[in-house]
């Protein structure tokens, strides 16, 4: 029997058991949705934050203070140990790397978390900055300025507020040139507002990215006058500008403090870029997105169970046509195919609606996150073999079986 007449009556035991093949294909369809849509909605969410970490700091070097060896024996509170005084980058250091590397760097940014404090019955984070600060965590002024060097110099009482923080402050509008208390540890702080910024969002709002900042931010010198005098800091992050070699540029910065660190026994300094975070979320995403496309795949397998017991159970229902067509002298590979077929067909039928399904689930379930996309056609393409090969092994059995009756005892079957 030629495959066309094998499709043919394949379609046509179908149509006799509408119901039962819509049931048989709803595991298929539930299976292929499954895989299609958590794919497209990992890979979506992986591009999404990955493409706002790589806006955010793709020339952004990170310098910081570690403990020399991973392994130092920790203090008896079972941490590891604080680098202090000597220890941390001075600003010696910094204007050194400044004077040296001024032609490739865009911005160093300095910072000292104040504290938390309260403005009202809002809680904000208070933190002194310098004017680099604003270049390399994009910050965008939307009103007014940003801390300028006259205002390290003068130690002036100014800040910078987010827009949402000023539009729930001052919903009347004009915060610019207003002056707001903030109380630090119990101590009242008032500032100018000279700028207003909005925050580029480092991760889509599911992940808590986004408007709502309340950060307020506050000159680097000022804030000195309310936590002690900076001796050094512990981090800082260099900005580079484009166009240079990123990953050479980055060794040289970490080399270049690093040598203030030859002597000391405890501490070096390390690095970090935008490419190593990258990197590290897109392995840990691309296993989260694996696992979870491997426990959705597991339906395909029971819902290829249910496609064997569909067809055995339409074995023994055709028991007499099988023996009739065998003692016609239909030969056993021809009546394995017609059932092989059957079964690849209802597979491949509930393949491409689960197909559709899916990409109606992965889109919109991308939107409602905040970052819809579409699958990829290896997706679709591995989701539709996977699929078929379900039909073949599962609807191998069967088919083997309705192969191997005896036509005359199949013929006696009632």
């Amino acid at each position: 029997m030629h495959l066309s007449e094998n499709v043919r009556l394949a379609f046509e035991g179908l149509r006799t058991n509408k119901m039962r093949s819509l049931l048989t294909m709803l595991g298929i369809i539930i299976g292929v949705a499954a895989v299609i849509g958590i794919v497209t909605v990992g890979e979506s969410m992986r591009t999404a934050v990955t493409g706002e970490m790589h806006d955010m700091g793709a020339t952004n070097i990170g310098v910081f203070v570690r403990a020399y060896n991973a392994n130092f024996i920790t203090d008896i509170t079972g941490t590891s140990p604080i680098p202090t005084g000597r220890d941390l980058i001075t600003n010696a250091m910094i204007d050194e790397f400044y004077g040296i590397y001024r032609p490739y760097v865009s911005a160093i940014a300095l910072s000292n978390f104040v504290g938390m404090g309260r403005v009202g019955d809002l809680a904000v984070n208070v933190t002194g900055v310098n004017p680099g600060y604003a270049i390399t965590h994009n910050l965008d002024i939307v009103g007014g300025r940003f801390i300028r060097d006259e205002d390290m110099a003068s130690h002036a009482f100014v800040a910078v507020i987010s827009r949402d923080f000023a539009e729930i402050s001052f919903p009347e509008g004009n915060a610019l040139g207003r002056e707001i208390s903030v109380s630090v540890g119990g101590r009242p702080l008032n500032f100018e507002i000279v700028g207003i910024y909005e925050h580029a969002a480092l991760v889509p709002p599911i992940f808590g990215g986004g408007t709502g900042q309340v950060d307020i931010y506050i000159p680097l010198a000022t804030s000195t006058m309310f936590i002690g005098g900076i001796v050094g800091h512990q981090n800082l992050t260099v900005t580079a500008i484009p166009g240079l070699n990123f990953e050479e540029f980055a060794t040289r910065v970490r080399q270049f403090f690093d040598a203030f660190y030859e002597n000391n026994p405890i501490f070096r300094i390390g690095t970090s870029t935008m490419d190593t975070l990258l990197n590290l979320t897109n392995e840990i995403m691309g296993i989260l997105s694996v696992a979870v496309a491997v426990i959705a795949a597991i339906s395909l397998v029971v819902a290829g169970v249910g496609v064997m017991n569909i067809m055995l159970v339409s074995v023994t229902e055709r028991t007499r046509e099988i023996g009739m067509r065998k003692a016609l002298g239909a030969r056993n590979s021809s009546i394995r195919a017609q059932f092989l077929v059957e079964a690849m067909l209802i597979c491949g039928i509930g393949g491409i609606l689960g197909i559709a399904v899916g990409i109606a689930l992965g889109y919109f379930g991308g939107l409602l996150l905040g970052f819809p996309g579409w699958p990829n056609i290896a997706t679709i393409l591995v989701a539709v073999l996977f699929s078929m090969m379900i039909g073949l092994f599962f609807g191998y059995y069967p088919a083997n079986k309705a192969a191997k009756l005896d036509p005359i005892e199949a013929l006696r079957y009632e």
